[in-house]
């Protein structure tokens, strides 16, 4: 779940890593107010989950309150990226001196931490790394050691920090590794970092991802998520228990097991090239308990999505036996009646796979196909979806 800035700031504050004063508007008038409630200067900030804010305008300096308003009304509505602007943050404005960046990620390819750090704050990190390695230092992070002040002042020393900073930057890094495990994170990036005239270290922006998966250790993360933008088929699908994420295609697919998922995106997608650029709609694991009413909920979602023009239901037995899906695919139908109206290409294999077809056979449900192969059936559901 990725975070608003706004959010991103009060969880800093929360753990005792310095901010600006900052409140959030939703109209010209609460921006008013908010900035003559700071006082002095103002940065009016568009909410937007993307970035490249300031170069689409979503970011103006406010002289006061009266501006702020005008610069809230400008930003307010605008378009970013495909993003509606629906909030403001509007923050106290500092004198910068110097731009740095901080991040702590979950680095799975070497299933440890990464900790980065740069005096060249404020630019895309890719860039960074690309035009000038030298400065930003990457340095992996042991879950079973973690990291205490000898490490983060070495990992700024390595960085190229200033003596004048050093201090500052590695008591904010610690502060950000307790924050970064205390709160299940995947992500937590400072960028920039600054040093005002006055000698502070400040963390002027941030991008945090929590780990969905901690939700049940952090019931505070409900109040954190964004319900307006969340796809209403996904929020259906997690009421549900089911993992599910919405694609842009036309073939719906379900599968039990993460990797037989992925693989059928693959297949829909190259069979689809045959009949017009035909994708997958979405990514839907069962699981193994691929019971009735399992099915009928999964079908329930992928007919519901407007995209979808055919179905795939490609399964392997195992655990559960090809007989009880295809009795679950039949059951399901029956449970949904005429909010089933799509066709479905099946395929099953594995664990009692001669069963299963063959209650698949005698149903003889109109909206059902098999297809004994899985590139078979691929190339069936996408031609049916060209259709």
């Amino acid at each position: 779940m990725d975070l608003f800035e706004y959010q991103a700031r009060d969880l800093f504050e929360a753990n005792s890593i310095p901010v600006l004063k900052a409140k959030v508007a939703t109209t010209p008038a609460q921006a008013r107010d908010a900035a003559q409630e700071i006082g002095g200067k103002v940065v009016v900030k568009a909410q937007v989950k993307i970035g490249g804010r300031g170069k689409a305008g979503g970011v103006k300096l406010a002289e006061d309150g009266d501006d702020a308003y005008v610069k809230a009304e400008a930003i307010l509505g605008m378009d970013i990226k495909g993003h509606i602007v629906k909030k403001v943050m509007i923050a106290a404005a500092a004198p910068i001196e110097s731009e740095y960046y901080l991040a702590i990620l979950l680095d799975r390819s070497n299933r440890s931490f990464l900790v980065m750090a740069s005096v060249a704050g404020g630019m895309d990190i890719e860039e960074v790394a690309h035009k000038t390695p030298e400065k930003l230092a990457k340095v992996h992070i042991d879950p079973n050691e973690g990291m205490g002040q000898e490490k983060a002042l070495e990992i700024i020393r390595k960085g190229g920090f200033g003596s004048d900073v050093e201090k500052q930057v590695a008591d904010i890094l610690v502060t950000l590794w307790k924050t970064f495990q205390s709160s299940d994170a995947t992500l937590i990036e400072i960028n920039p970092l600054v040093k005002t005239v006055d000698g502070r270290v400040i963390a002027l922006d941030g991008k945090v991802t929590l780990d969905d998966n901690a939700t049940f250790r952090h019931p505070e993360f409900e109040a954190l998520i964004d319900h307006e933008a969340a796809d209403p088929l996904e929020a259906l699908a997690k009421e549900r228990d089911l993992n599910y994420v919405k694609l842009q295609g036309e073939v719906g697919v379900i599968g039990n097991g993460a990797g037989l998922v992925m693989s059928t995106l693959d297949v829909v997608a190259y069979a689809g090239e045959k009949f017009g650029g035909v994708k997958p709609a979405n990514f839907l694991d069962i699981g193994g308990g691929a019971s009735a009413q399992v099915m009928a909920d999964g079908l329930s979602i992928i007919l519901g999505d407007k995209d979808v023009k055919s179905v795939f239901v490609n399964v392997f037995g195992g655990i559960t036996s090809c007989d009880a899906v295809a009795n679950g695919i039949i059951q399901a139908l029956e449970i949904l009646g005429d909010r089933a109206s799509k066709p479905i290409v099946v395929r099953l294999d594995g664990n009692n796979v001669i069963e299963g077809r063959a209650i698949l056979n005698k149903a003889n449900h109109p909206l059902i196909q098999q297809v004994d192969s899985m590139d078979g059936a691929a190339a069936r559901a996408a031609e049916l979806a060209a259709k």
